[in-house]
């Protein structure tokens, strides 16, 4: 009985353990993401103050007239942005990541965790390789992948013309549960934007064109100064990529209309952030007087817009593309920008890679620590933007496929561990950071599904 006792005494305190390292780690995230939130506030404030302009003004009849006759060809504009810059860089949010800190794991309640030599410090629950081959099982050695068993090498009938003929059942039946589970071995070309639709539960009805057209005459009848943000981010992006120049008109009128819509404050019921908030000239503090700023509760960052490039390659007309990126948005890629513990949350996906890394290919963790490049310093840019903009763009959506198939976004620390060891030679030859990041430069000859098939199923034990 005694026995009983005590052993009840000990699960009772490591559930409370558990409980208050929990709840530590909710305030955590509370306390960092409000002091990161000042410090985007204070950056967009300043703006506003040093090349006075509000946050907000209604356009005159002759702007709005002009912005409406030149909507579909907002890329021939080209207003001089040279005064604005981006609130923030993927590099900024790293260094915030990077002083996380648990007390409960200072005071030594976690030994284990010591051993971690990472950039990450808060000590999150991640999947180990048999865990991630468990959760990844379809894209092992054995299982049909699109990425692999349809190239030129492999005749057509053995795996490609099946899964078409599979991938058609699946859209007739419209089952959007099948759809998910069958793009987890990828989406041929002619049938992903039906698939990835069917998965979002996306239908494109007659309201849906028309709650778009409502956002756009937002867009003509108010200037906001993230409209600014965005012409700029579009610039010095997508504009400059080779894969997605040609859709720049397409990304203004997105991301444009994404600003105003106030349908993506939803995210933040799940979301340990909150949208912040613009007070009435003389009012500030009064929340009677408060609106969201911007109106969906997002400033976006350098790099934002190419959350929305990949897409314009698979939806052709504005509203449906609109619909696609604020779905993807809202379920997947505002966890690559928010402070959370969640397994997709960017905090984890990074704790996650260079635990792979550390566990599995720790000469070069080591070899890359000591001489001052860290790997996180190098991948963090490939995760916090789904990799878009530095694979080409059948590999991205290749990708992007199985984030959909396995509703997670882990895959993203996988591929970016994937992409150390298939260079790890090369790194192991570098002698500092400029140098490693020379070697991992350029992804755009990477073949994902090969990488990630091997990282997870053949070299690595």
């Amino acid at each position: 009985m005694l026995q009983e006792e005590s052993d009840l005494s000990l699960i009772i305190a490591h559930i409370v353990q558990k409980l208050k390292s929990s709840n530590l780690y909710a305030q955590l995230e509370r306390q960092a993401w409000g002091s990161w939130e000042k410090r985007i506030l204070k950056s967009l404030n300043s703006m506003c103050s040093e090349l006075s302009i509000p946050l907000a003004r209604k356009r005159p009849v002759g702007e709005q007239k002009e912005l409406l006759s030149k909507w579909n060809e907002m890329g021939t504009d080209e207003p001089d942005l040279s005064l604005f810059r981006p609130v923030y860089a993927p590099k900024d949010f790293l260094e915030v990541l990077i002083n996380l800190r648990n007390p409960n794991y200072e005071n030594g309640d976690s030994l284990s965790f010591r051993t971690h030599l990472g950039l990450i410090q808060v000590p999150l629950k991640v999947k180990d390789i048999p865990e991630l081959k468990e959760f990844f099982v379809e894209l092992s050695l054995n299982t049909g992948q699109l990425g692999i068993d349809d190239s030129t090498q492999v005749p057509p009938e053995l795996f490609e013309n099946e899964h078409v003929r599979i991938g058609q059942k699946v859209l007739a039946e419209e089952d959007s549960a099948a759809a998910q589970q069958y793009v987890r071995q990828g989406s041929p070309t002619a049938l992903r934007a039906e698939l990835w639709a069917l998965i979002l539960n996306i239908s494109s009805q007659p309201e849906d064109a028309l709650y778009y057209e409502q956002l756009k005459t937002n867009v003509i009848q108010h200037d906001l100064l993230v409209d600014s943000l965005i012409y700029k981010d579009v610039k010095l992006t997508a504009s400059n990529d080779d894969y997605y120049f040609v859709f720049e008109d397409y990304l203004y009128q997105v991301l444009l209309c994404f600003s105003r819509d106030t349908s993506v404050l939803g995210h933040f019921a799940y979301n340990s952030a909150s949208p912040p908030k613009s007070y009435i000239r003389g009012k500030l503090g009064l929340e009677e007087y408060a609106v969201f700023y911007p109106p969906n509760g997002v400033i976006p960052f350098h790099g934002f817009s190419m959350y929305v490039a990949p897409l314009c390659f698979l939806y052709h007309e504005p509203f449906k593309l609109y619909q696609m990126f604020r779905e993807m948005y809202v379920r997947f890629f505002f966890r690559l920008h928010s402070i959370s513990s969640h397994p997709s949350g960017i905090v984890s996906l990074c704790l996650l890679f260079e635990t792979l890394l550390q566990t599995y290919l720790p000469q070069l963790f080591y070899h890359l620590r000591e001489i001052g490049a860290q790997p996180l310093r190098i991948s963090f840019k490939w995760m916090v933007r789904a990799f878009s903009g530095y694979l080409a763009t059948d590999q991205l959506l290749l990708l992007w496929d199985r984030i959909l198939g396995y509703n997670s976004l882990e895959i993203l620390a996988v591929l970016a561990a994937a992409v150390f060891a298939f260079r790890a030679v090369n790194l192991m030859e570098v002698t500092s950071l400029a140098a490693a990041e020379a070697v991992l430069a350029d992804l755009s000859t990477l073949k994902v599904m090969p990488l990630l098939q091997i990282f997870l199923f053949a070299t690595v034990t």
